[in-house]
């Protein structure tokens, strides 16, 4: 699955402050993903008591005319700015078959030579593999730039049908709201499953869509809308202790399991099973953020049954032991 990560292969030089999230802006670059991460990653945060990140955007050039001229950013950082990024997220721009600048290239590599985490949004992947750091990894790109991205870097290992691939220490996103989704996945894995959701709600975002679900789902606007999930989810996560199945939701939403799943691929770009195991697992986090050490406890209450499986899923899910995670995360 893309949301599986592998261990970062170097580790950035400890901080004293905040983690620094440092973004390189670049002539045409999308105003929208500039957004987001400004969104996830540049906003105070008064309702958790504390700022996540120092965030800084930085340039090349001191005017710097974004996507299609719509306006031109000023007043940022120098190109330097990247030299003290923990987290650099690379730019995104539509004219994907246009080199990058020298100087961008040379600052992601120096980043990666250092050990920084780096993040590409959309047609980000094309920076990083033409900065040459992608070779032999895992990423994705926006599935309209599949074909052309693997004609020109086939020594990546592209990922076309995904959300986001976290491959340790470098993470893309397809395009657009994925990279909401990808600025999410880093907010819990930095700072665990119950800040991500604070994050998301004053995002008023989905908190959590797997990095393995599908991009591109075929979705026709219907003449009379649907009835939305939205009740039946509500009503599954007040009963995750319980044991729900896919044909306990069919029955609540008064259709079939077959429609049922059909809902949730066009709704969601999930199945009804997949997504209630992983709020179970999100559950599950949260209990072990808020202090409960008693694994049958955890797993009873979050519906995932016994210590054993929710050892298997947390660790699958997270890359840690449910007391590693706690180490982490919990409180104190």
């Amino acid at each position: 699955m893309a949301q599986e990560s592998s261990q970062p292969r170097h580790h950035p030089p400890a901080r004293t402050g905040p983690h620094r999230v440092v973004v390189l802006v670049d002539e045409n670059s999308n105003p929208f993903e500039l957004g987001c991460a400004t969104e996830v990653f540049g906003l105070h945060r008064p309702e958790l008591g504390r700022d996540l990140y120092d965030f800084t955007l930085c340039s090349a050039h001191p005017r710097t005319a974004m996507r299609d001229g719509f306006f031109t950013l000023t007043g940022v950082a120098g190109l330097d700015a990247a030299d003290t990024a923990d987290t650099l997220i690379v730019p995104n721009r539509p004219d994907t078959d246009v080199p990058r600048r020298p100087a961008v290239l040379d600052a992601v590599r120096r980043a990666h030579a250092r050990g920084a985490r780096l993040v590409g949004f959309c047609s980000g992947a094309f920076t990083l593999a033409e900065a040459g750091v992608l070779d032999g990894r895992r990423a994705t790109a926006h599935w309209q730039w599949a074909d052309s991205f693997r004609e020109r870097f086939p020594a990546v290992r592209l990922e076309p049908d995904v959300l986001f691939v976290d491959d340790g220490d470098i993470l893309t996103a397809a395009g657009s709201a994925a990279a909401l989704d990808l600025g999410l996945h880093i907010v819990r894995r930095d700072h665990g499953a119950e800040t991500a959701n604070a994050v998301s709600r004053r995002l008023v975002f989905a908190a959590h869509r797997d990095g393995g679900q599908r991009q591109f789902v075929e979705r026709p606007v219907p003449r009379i809308p649907d009835d939305s999930l939205a009740p039946v989810l509500a009503w599954a996560q007040a009963r995750l202790d319980a044991p729900l199945t896919v044909a306990d939701l069919a029955a609540r939403a008064a259709v079939s399991p077959a429609t049922l799943h059909r809902r949730f691929r066009a709704e969601l770009g999930t199945t009804p099973l997949a997504w209630l195991t992983g709020e179970r697992i999100t559950l599950a986090r949260r209990l072990i953020e808020r202090g409960e050490d008693r694994l049958d406890v955890v797993a009873r209450s979050s519906g995932l049954g016994t210590a054993a499986n929710l050892r298997a899923r947390l660790r699958r899910e997270t890359g840690l032991s449910p007391t590693d995670y706690r180490k982490r995360f919990g409180r104190g």
